[in-house]
């Protein structure tokens, strides 16, 4: 996901023959084309675990029935943490706007580790979607080891500059090093 691209081979968006649009959007391509080469080696990857996708359903309210049989019966939801469905160690981002109010907002974490070099720095790349501003923290990541886990925060604020509410808006963070480009979508709807 991270290392996939946009672009057909004439350099052009990729198009969606079923659609009136002349350019597909992340809804109908997902992150893009795999990039077979970058992927072995992308620099950085979003470690998940099974323990994540359990939080994430307590995120969603699953049952306490529903979650012993997903988790054959060892795991329950922890009462004492605010769980959200947008921090799911996932590299990409969907936020949902409530498009009747005028202070939307949402903050996300994530937490990625360092496959490339040992000691190397990414900076963010924001490229917002249209009425949507981002903020990531920290903006550098500098690792000082292969292996080594950093975690950064993205906020979504809706700037109220949606030339229409009605449709999704759509960008990307793109972590930037040296050697290395590891973009996340961002999807942005309004309901």
């Amino acid at each position: 996901m991270t290392s996939a691209y946009t672009l057909d081979n004439k350099k052009a968006p990729i198009s969606d023959t079923g659609s009136e649009s002349p350019s597909a959007t992340p809804f109908a391509y997902g992150s893009g084309h795999g990039d077979p080469e970058k992927a072995s080696n992308p620099g950085l990857i979003y470690d998940i675990s099974y323990e994540d996708y359990l939080y994430y359903l307590c995120s969603l309210k699953y049952s306490s029935s529903q979650m012993a049989t997903l988790s054959k019966g060892n795991f329950s939801c922890p009462a004492d943490t605010v769980l959200q469905p947008g921090d799911l160690n996932y590299p990409s981002f969907a936020v949902l706007f409530d498009g009747n109010s005028h202070n939307n907002s949402a903050t996300y974490k994530r937490t990625v580790t360092n496959v490339g070099y040992a000691t190397t720095a990414y900076v963010a790349q924001v490229h917002e979607p249209e009425g949507v501003s981002i903020i990531v923290e920290p903006k550098v990541l500098k690792f000082r080891r292969a292996g080594q886990k950093l975690s950064y925060k993205v906020s979504f604020v809706d700037s109220g500059e949606k030339s229409s509410s009605s449709d999704p808006s759509f960008g990307s963070l793109v972590w930037v090093s040296s050697r290395y480009s590891v973009k996340s979508p961002i999807a942005a709807t309004w309901q």
